[in-house]
């Protein structure tokens, strides 16, 4: 019995260090679920290579008060990207696929101007191609008149290119709906089958499936939305309502895919172990950006939309549908995954803090939860003078202008306006020479009603960049008000 006592101490810290770190999960999440008003979630963690929990919350349905179960069944929209990313990549290793050839190599019929994009630039968005989403209906995402997908891609081919290919990066649905053809004309297969037998069932993904609003899924936690308006009237109030949303099939490549957080976690193992690729080097190399015309990095690596290239805690993921967010943390072997039922929840803003539960270390890694998490405790009125107390004390800590842009638009559209107008003003503070930061924040405070100070800072941002059109018609409309 001597010889056993402290075997059962070091169960029983281990044991009591586990639940200490759920507990702190719990608190997180509990917190962003009733802040953001999210009636359900689910969580998964994998730490080296093992599933360390797998959680559920709140209400799936909230019609019938059904409670979301390890088994229910997310919508994961723009996060499906990453399985298409992998199937390209088999594909890849097969021989069947060049990253950088051009794609009329696989297909025909292409307009002129876009036959020497290459594969990887529709997997980085830096193609320039017209979104198809243009064409489809924009409340529902369906066909909608036009009816046929073929009537869809004519006229979509009738579009000029947004930008020149490689000069500059926008997100765009049309890039992943020709790396859908493409791996349908080399794999001799429909895309559906070739990722169902390639991933969903090498893993064992049982709860995993395409599908939108129209399909019959087993265990399906619908999503809701609150609306400031309906059928083209303001509501008197924000208001909780199913959130309606079809993805045609061809679209399937780039969203429509439904899952479970464990069966999420479990497709992360076997990418990590090598289940489904041949080599380690293939991993490797989706995970790597490529680069524009100037020679700057993509922010997109290969079919993965978050890369978080820091000097530690290195991060990689995708988001979808504001709804559900996953990164791995290669260096750490750890890896999160966050679904929601809720539209507009942005879990991405939080999923950090869930990684630091289990290494404290990655919330300061990362500048924007760290920052976030701080501006929550002390006002976001007090952003600037942090920012500069913490450059003051650590000349290295940086954070990024499109980081900062994107998370104040996001708080903008939960009506979070004081928070928001704060960010756009930390923006300017730190980045005086982007018109884009002038711009943002131009808008915000003439929603706030603040016309002199907007006034000054489209001023600003035209002044910095002369073609700024919006910027001179906001300014137009201002004055003829």
């Amino acid at each position: 019995m001597k010889f056993r006592l402290p075997f059962i101490a070091i169960l029983f810290s281990v044991y009591c260090l586990s639940q200490n770190i759920v507990s702190n999960v719990d608190a997180v999440v509990n917190t962003e679920m009733k802040e953001r008003k999210i009636p359900g979630m689910q969580i998964a963690v994998v730490q080296n290579g093992k599933i360390v929990l797998n959680k559920s919350y709140g209400v799936a349905n909230i019609q019938n008060n059904l409670p979301v179960k390890n088994t229910s069944v997310f919508p994961i929209n723009s996060t499906t990207k990453v399985f298409t990313a992998v199937a390209v990549m088999q594909l890849l290793e097969q021989g069947k696929i060049g990253l950088s050839d051009s794609i009329s190599k696989y297909l025909e019929n292409l307009p002129s101007e876009w036959q020497k994009i290459t594969v990887e630039q529709l997997m980085t968005h830096i193609s320039g191609l017209p979104d198809i989403l243009s064409v489809l209906d924009p409340a529902t995402g369906s066909l909608g008149a036009m009816r046929t997908e073929n009537a869809m891609w004519e006229k979509i081919k009738l579009s000029p290119l947004n930008f020149k290919t490689g000069e500059q990066s926008s997100y765009n649905q049309t890039n992943y709906y020709l790396l859908g053809k493409i791996i349908e004309k080399v794999s001799g297969d429909s895309f559906v089958n070739f990722v169902t037998q390639n991933q969903f069932n090498r893993v064992g993904m049982k709860n995993t499936q395409f599908g939108d609003s129209r399909t019959v899924i087993p265990n399906y936690s619908p999503t809701y939305r609150f609306r400031k308006n309906l059928d083209g009237r303001p509501l008197k109030e924000e208001m909780l309502f199913n959130d309606y949303y079809e993805f045609p099939d061809f679209t399937f490549p780039g969203a429509g895919l439904n899952c479970t957080s464990e069966d999420f976690a479990n497709w992360i193992i076997a990418l990590q172990n090598n289940k489904l690729f041949q080599k380690s080097s293939t991993l490797q190399t989706m995970w790597s950006p490529i680069k524009l015309n100037n020679g700057t990095a993509t922010s997109w690596t290969r079919g993965w939309g978050i890369a978080k290239f820091r000097e530690h805690h290195t991060a990689i993921g995708m988001s979808g549908g504001s709804r559900s967010v996953f990164l791995i943390y290669p260096d750490d072997n750890l890896a999160v995954v966050v679904l929601t039922n809720l539209a507009g929840s942005y879990p991405e803003d939080f999923i950090e803090e869930i990684a630091g539960c289990y290494n404290a270390e990655i919330i300061k890694a990362d500048p924007l939860t760290y920052l976030r998490k701080n501006l929550k405790k002390i006002g976001f009125d007090k952003a600037i003078d942090f920012v500069k107390n913490e450059k003051k004390q650590n000349p290295k800590w940086s954070i990024q202008e499109d980081e900062l842009n994107n998370w104040a638009y996001r708080m903008l559209a939960k009506n979070q306006l004081n928070e928001a107008s704060e960010i756009f003003k930390l923006n300017v503070f730190l980045f005086p020479d982007s018109w884009n930061a002038y711009d943002s924040y131009g808008e915000i405070l003439l929603k706030m009603n603040n016309k002199t100070k907007a006034i000054e800072m489209y001023k600003k941002s035209i002044q910095l960049n002369p073609s700024n059109e919006n910027g001179k018609k906001v300014l137009l409309d201002i004055s003829g008000a």
